[in-house]
Parts: C-alpha cells; structure tokens; sequence
C-alpha cells in the first residue's frame, strides 16, 4: 500500500474512534472540519437531528473575496473568523469541536483559533 493511502486509513481510525465520544446536540453543536490538499471546509452539525446549521468554506464567495490571506493557513483562520460571526447571529454560541482525525495543527488549528477569536466557546 502507498503511504498516503495508509495515512488515510488511520486518519478515519482516529476519526471513527474520536466521533463516539463527541457529539453535538441544538444546544452544543459539533463544528466538524474537512481538509483537502488546497481547501477546508468547517461545518456546524447538530447530531440529534441529522442536520446541518451551517457550512463555509474557502471557496465561498466570502473568502474569496478577502484579499487578505494569501497562504492556505490564513484562507483557513478567515473561515473560522466567517463561521463565528454566521453563529453569533444564529444564537449559537457553544459548539464542539471535531478536528476529524486530522493533527491539531496548522490549518485546523488556524480554523479553531479564528473561531474563538470571532467568539465561540470550545
């Protein structure tokens, strides 16, 4: 097998095994985060119901338009700072935070301090 096909599969392992104890229910949704090789994609998810609040991601318009960020870990910090402010006026102000197996680190750790910047609580 390639590495990288190995990488995944332990990356849905980790997933699989962090998804049993966290869960988002409408008070405390979970914010679940996607990261391919040149996006992320951050949604908030309630589990109770099977239904999804809200999605950004780097290729909504309103990062796109945000000429401030040039490298992908900047895109990624603006996305969270988007996904706090679309909360905030939703009146959802607690969420979970589910990184998806991936290492809490560059991109996904810029999306979930862009998200405590812009005011949720995690």
């Amino acid at each position: 097998m390639k590495e990288s096909k190995i990488k995944e599969i332990k990356r849905k392992r980790r997933h699989k095994r962090i998804k049993k104890k966290v869960r988002g229910n409408s008070e405390r949704p979970r914010l679940v985060v996607i990261r391919s090789l040149n996006n992320i994609y951050a949604q908030i998810v309630d589990d109770e119901r099977g239904k999804t609040f809200l999605s950004l991601s780097t290729l909504s318009k309103e990062v796109m338009e945000n000429k401030d960020a040039k490298t992908k870990t900047e895109k990624s910090r603006i996305v969270g700072l988007l996904l706090a402010k679309k909360c905030i006026e939703a009146k959802i102000e607690y969420i979970v935070f589910d990184r998806a197996g991936y290492k809490y680190h560059g991109r996904v750790k810029a999306l979930a301090t862009g998200a405590r910047e812009g005011g949720l609580k995690f």
